[in-house]
């Protein structure tokens, strides 16, 4: 039962994320200029991904079931791909790359000006990153699973206003299939947290 659980996220989670690594390859040719809304999104997805690529650190190599481990794997290469990608975009327009201590004024939040990086909706407080860390085996796994389900809710509602608000073709892209594969990733978590993790 673990292997085919695992062998079910490993294959779910592949589908999406070769849909977005062909779609981002073929949109990256465009040669467009960014707007507010472009970098911002970039910076602020950016600063998320880097904390669910932290949170996967606290669980691989550990006992926490086969099937936490795989979903750990996928999101922890997917999203360092992803952050790479978008860094080297921002780059690329002279943008900075640094986490901004606001973030979201570009979908509007707190009537443009924005909100504090550790109030990003889905953004895992420090003692629930302490909680993960302190939790072992399958406990750790199911928390896991929790916090990084409210991370994936919290950024498909970004992705989602990326994509509507954006302008460079390459970025409405990425946000779009963002928003796809977390929601996808999101189902998977549920089954697990209903079923072997209950």
């Amino acid at each position: 039962m673990r292997k085919s659980r695992r062998a079910f996220l490993s294959l779910g989670a592949l589908v999406p994320a070769f849909a977005l690594t062909r779609g981002v390859s073929q949109a990256a040719t465009c040669d467009d200029a960014p707007t507010e809304v472009d970098i911002g999104y970039l910076r602020d997805m950016s600063a998320h991904h880097s904390q669910a690529v932290a949170m996967c650190q606290r669980v691989l190599g550990r006992n926490t079931g086969d099937s936490v481990q795989a979903a750990a794997v996928e999101v922890l290469r997917n999203q360092a791909i992803e952050i790479g990608q978008m860094w080297a975009w921002l780059k690329d327009w002279g943008a900075s790359t640094v986490p901004p201590a606001l973030v979201m004024g570009w979908m509007g939040a707190n009537d443009g000006d924005g909100m504090p990086l550790a109030n990003m909706p889905g953004y895992a407080t420090p003692d629930e990153l302490l909680d993960l860390s302190l939790l072992e085996g399958r406990d750790r796994g199911r928390r896991w699973l929790e916090l990084m389900r409210a991370h994936h809710v919290g950024g498909v509602t970004m992705a989602n206003h990326g994509a509507a608000m954006a302008s460079s073709p390459k970025v409405i892209h990425l946000a779009a299939a963002q928003a796809q594969v977390q929601t996808y990733e999101i189902w998977q978590y549920d089954v697990l947290l209903a079923g072997e993790y209950a």
